[in-house]
């Protein structure tokens, strides 16, 4: 959450800061700034719009440097205002721009302002500024390594001083941040995509890093303060990925990018071999006898759902807890469970630290399934399979969710063959199905019209309940999920025989319930707890399998999907649901790539 852009150089900054902002604008767009060093003094420009707003503020200002720090915020202290937003100055002399939280900015104010400090803020990141400008000796970058070792919490900083002219220093603690070097010029940023076409040269920062950038020199230090050499690599951050092309939302892109996604997620995967998942696979593979999954929001539920895999095909017993409250707990430690972390950006806050704490009680063999090969996921678990979803800039995840559903049921079937319960048949069965899911997601996106028309009606409603059973529960959870993100209907999902037990109260005509109805073992099953609903006069819209045999009527609505695919249908029936909340985000007029309050990537708990 929020973006970071900084940069010194030889020339004027501003556009090299605000192209950067616009591709971090997915992280939070509560508000956004840019600060510069103009001629020996700090000048700034912030906004409560969005960064398009803030681009024609500073070309109808003028405003220009050679130095100088952008931020676009997702608000966590203090309300989205102007006063609040970043960058935040500290008496007209220091500069400063962050993500995470500080957890001890309560007493660090209190000890600043018996000192005569004025803040103008609600925000934790006013602290950081003054706390830099006070301990501040004449050297920034040793001012900073001071400064950080009073802090608790996570950050991502980057800040300058208007005594020292190109001279950027930015640190992170629990929050992403990278290094882009050039010629007689330097970078720092949230992401690498921040810094396409402008210099590919990457180095990623370690957790307690400093770096002092000039226009000559990089120079880092890491949390003991001892020189840090960090590898510099070559990233192609191809800005065509944040393109929009000819869709109308990057939600929209994302949702037809599926069957490429998949095939990039496949590609390479000649046969079932747990090596896919890193040269120790085999030896840890052997060595488990249970798995545990860490996951936040879209990531969870891919969790869920590859639990009926792994239980049913890998006959390993799977437990599913969410990051955010596992660590809280007192849970009981098993030293042979495989820790698997999934994870869009591979920077998520709390999965983060559930892995760390997993591993402090014991538990050694880990694995993520991640779509960012450099993130700090993938450095700090034992294996890793990343999915190659590409760039997801809507901040409701949809070609994340099913690459992750693809890897996740690769990894069972590398546990079941190393278990010796994969035959060869099978594997080829599996393998063959796999292959076909492109073919079978564009039938699937096939059937929007349909969907356009359903979401018309959805748009009126302000509530709804989203049913399924074994497999596609987590299904029916993510299809709530999507419909509260971007259309902010309230939505619930339960497992359909749980709708006796107490949501069937809920159950009018005014109460559409979205059913997804594969044609397996449960589906008559399903049918009766669809006769409850319809007993009731709620209105059912349900996804079909052709060969299920459900069929339109009064109060019954059913669209009908192309084929029955068996263990791996979730990936095809997600897709429906991902349009019906795209659809009817539209016919309500919200704002469906960047929804209120939220934000994509969450390196904040």
């Amino acid at each position: 959450m929020c973006g970071i852009v900084g940069a010194v150089a030889q020339q004027n900054v501003t556009p090299i800061l605000l192209e950067g902002l616009k591709r971090l604008e997915y992280r939070g767009y509560d508000s956004c700034g840019v600060a510069l060093h103009v001629d020996g003094k700090l000048q700034r420009s912030r906004s409560t719009s969005r960064v398009a707003e803030l681009q024609q503020q500073i070309a109808q200002s003028g405003l220009s440097g050679f130095t100088g720090i952008a931020h676009t915020r997702w608000a966590t202290h203090g309300a989205p205002a102007t006063h609040n937003a970043h960058p935040h100055f500290s008496r007209d002399r220091i500069a400063l721009v962050h993500n995470g939280i500080i957890e001890n900015h309560d007493e660090l104010r209190a000890e600043l302002q018996a000192v005569g400090y004025v803040f103008e803020s609600q925000t934790d990141t006013e602290v950081i500024a003054h706390l830099v400008d006070h301990m501040y000796d004449g050297d920034l970058f040793n001012t900073v390594q001071q400064a950080v070792r009073r802090l608790t919490g996570a950050y991502a900083i980057a800040v300058f001083c208007a005594d020292e002219p190109h001279r950027v220093v930015a640190a992170r603690q629990g929050s992403p941040l990278i290094v882009g070097v050039g010629e007689g010029q330097n970078f720092v940023a949230s992401d690498a995509m921040a810094l396409a076409g402008t210099t590919d040269q990457i180095i990623y920062l370690e957790e307690g890093d400093v770096v002092d950038l000039q226009l000559q020199k990089v120079w880092i230090v890491d949390a003991a303060g001892r020189p840090a050499e960090r590898e510099v690599r070559t990233v192609q951050a191809y800005t065509s990925a944040v393109e929009l092309g000819p869709y109308q939302h990057y939600m929209q892109k994302e949702i037809f990018e599926q069957p490429r996604a998949i095939a990039d997620t496949l590609e390479g995967v000649v046969g079932i071999m747990p090596e896919l998942f890193g040269d120790k696979a085999y030896k840890v593979f052997k060595e488990i006898d249970s798995i545990l999954i860490l996951a936040c929001g879209t990531s969870y539920y891919a969790g869920l759902t590859a639990k009926y895999w792994l239980e049913s095909i890998a006959k390993i017993p799977v437990n599913v807890e969410i990051a955010s409250e596992y660590r809280y707990r007192d849970s009981v430690p098993n030293p042979k469970s495989l820790v698997v972390t999934i994870s869009q950006s591979g920077e998520t806050a709390d999965t983060l630290a559930a892995l760390k704490h997993a591993r402090s009680l014991g538990m050694q063999h880990t694995l993520t399934i991640c779509n960012v090969a450099t993130s700090a996921m993938v450095r700090e678990c034992e294996l890793a399979y990343i999915t190659r979803a590409g760039v997801e800039v809507g901040v409701a995840s949809t070609k994340a969710f099913t690459t992750q559903l693809a890897a996740l049921f690769l990894l069972t079937l590398a546990l079941a063959q190393t278990r010796g319960l994969l035959t060869e048949e099978q594997e080829a069965e599996h393998l063959k199905a796999m292959r076909h899911l492109p073919a079978a997601l564009q039938s699937v996106l096939a059937l929007e019209p349909s969907i356009v028309a359903w979401a018309e009606s959805f748009a009126r409603r302000e509530n709804a309940l989203f049913l399924g059973r074994g497999l596609h529960y987590p299904i029916a959870l993510e299809g709530a999920l999507k419909l509260k993100e971007i259309t902010y209907i309230h939505a619930e999902a339960y497992a359909a025989g749980e709708l006796k037990h107490g949501p069937l109260a809920l159950v009018t005509d005014q109460m559409p319930v979205v059913t997804i109805a594969p044609n397996d073992a449960l589906v008559e099953k399903l049918k009766s707890n669809m006769q409850e609903v319809r007993a009731r006069g709620g209105q059912l819209y349900v996804f079909a399998d052709g060969d299920s045999h459900i069929s339109s009527a009064e109060g019954l609505h059913v669209i009908r999907m192309p084929e029955h695919y068996g263990v791996l249908s979730p990936i095809l029936h997600v897709v429906p649901l991902q349009l019906l909340s795209y659809h009817t985000a539209l016919a309500r007029g919200t704002d469906v790539d960047k929804p209120r309050n939220l934000a994509k990537s969450v390196t904040v708990e």
